[in-house]
């Protein structure tokens, strides 16, 4: 069997492919599920991986679920109202759970079409990056479902209310250039360069102390949800951990020799 996840360690940035190009990647299928949780999750357990890059094998990065299974009986979707409940808990669900509970940063290469789900998988990382022939809609509507996985909750932290409002409403398709004129990407780039501008900004974070990166992620994705008061406490004690590492220590030698920092994640 082919595998779902492909991975590809370049030092500190681990690349994870969506792999069924045959099928545009969809990532509605249990086995699909386990593998993108357990590469994820192995690559946030290992703090020799600085930076994870998330991208999709052939011409689409992900066309969500699989229609030909949304039939009763077929997947996610059972006779049984209540077990239809129970496959999106025990299912696609999973898969923003583990994303948010991520400290390893996440970079999304979006190397072609992010369709419904797929397109709620970009936003689930933490920073994205378009090819020119990337694709987007939050086309659910247009099947007569809503976004089951979570994309109400993602996509309105993005691009704002009134436009996920939008995209989510006529579940129309937009292409790279709205896709960053709305903040739902940061960078559009040529097909050709995508992964190296994927690289490039993976490489910028990975360089940087690893704990003091991943905590400061922590803190961006509990600033989401969490009171003022309750982020400045969690970032004094964050902050008590940073000062106890040596990488503070010798970023700071270093800016006084003026020369550029070693850091080793101690």
């Amino acid at each position: 069997m082919t595998d779902l996840i492909l991975q590809q360690r370049d030092g500190a940035i681990l690349t994870l492919t969506l792999n069924e190009p045959e099928r545009r990647n969809p990532i509605s299928d249990i086995a699909t599920v386990d593998a993108l949780i357990a590469a994820v999750e192995a690559a946030d357990a290992d703090i020799e991986v600085r930076c994870v890059i998330l991208t999709g094998a052939g011409s689409a990065f992900s066309s969500g679920g699989d229609l030909k299974k949304m039939v009763p009986g077929g997947g996610l979707r059972d006779e049984r109202p209540v077990q239809t409940r129970r496959n999106y808990k025990t299912g696609i669900q999973r898969i923003p759970l583990a994303f948010q509970a991520l400290e390893v940063p996440v970079v999304c290469a979006i190397n072609g079409p992010a369709i419904g789900a797929g397109l709620d998988l970009t936003t689930m990382c933490d920073i994205r990056v378009a090819a020119e022939s990337a694709r987007f809609a939050e086309s659910f509507v247009k099947l007569g479902i809503i976004p089951g996985d979570g994309g109400a909750w993602l996509l309105p932290r993005i691009i704002g209310f009134p436009m996920a409002c939008e995209l989510a409403l006529t579940g129309r398709t937009i292409d790279a250039g709205e896709a960053l004129r709305i903040g739902l990407v940061t960078h559009v780039v040529s097909d050709g360069m995508l992964m190296a501008k994927a690289h490039e900004i993976a490489a910028e974070i990975a360089a940087n102390p690893p704990h003091a990166t991943r905590m400061a992620k922590r803190l961006l994705r509990e600033g989401q949800t969490a009171t003022l008061p309750n982020i400045l406490d969690m970032s004094a004690a964050m902050q008590a951990l940073a000062h106890a590492t040596a990488d503070n220590d010798e970023a700071i030698k270093a800016f006084l020799e003026r020369r550029t920092p070693n850091f080793t994640g101690q």
